[in-house]
């Protein structure tokens, strides 16, 4: 058992170590959420666009009812049909199209292939149950000014 003053010191390091690892070092990370069919169903797909101070980041691919990741390149802009998009690929060389189209994604596999339309996707409490994503855009129209500014531009 530790002393009491032994006890109050660890403590406070944990709460201090607590509070740092809570607030990132002027970090500023931001994601728009997409989805394609259901979740937590076989042919579903989701797609996390990141960005890190202000510059484009990470891509998250994930399909399948487990949400299995694959890893995914940005591989620039791209005007398929002369629509401003861009083109990602995922890991075993697939390559998707995407376009906004409105509000959703439109996602294509190869040129002429029919486009999955993948739609902005909350995440946070629903019905007060749950947690917020301090991270997550707000809206479907934050969501694509995220995309235009850093993906497709």
């Amino acid at each position: 058992m530790l002393p009491s003053f032994a006890f109050a010191r660890a403590l406070g390091i944990a709460l201090a170590v607590g509070g740092l690892a809570a607030r990132p070092a002027h970090a500023q990370n931001q994601v728009a959420n997409y989805g394609y069919g259901q979740p937590g169903t076989a042919g579903y797909e989701h797609l996390s666009f990141w960005t890190l101070n202000g510059r484009r980041s990470d891509v998250g691919y994930a399909t399948g009812t487990n949400r299995e990741d694959a890893q995914v390149r940005y591989l620039g802009p791209d005007e398929p049909g002369g629509q401003p998009g861009f083109r990602l690929r995922v890991l075993g060389g697939r390559t998707l199209q995407v376009v906004p189209s409105g509000t959703t994604l439109l996602v294509r596999d190869a040129p002429g292939a029919a486009p999955r339309a993948f739609i902005w996707e909350y995440e946070g409490p629903v019905n007060d149950v749950g947690t917020q994503c301090s991270v997550c855009v707000a809206d479907a129209q934050a969501a694509l000014r995220l995309l235009q500014a850093h993906y497709i531009k």
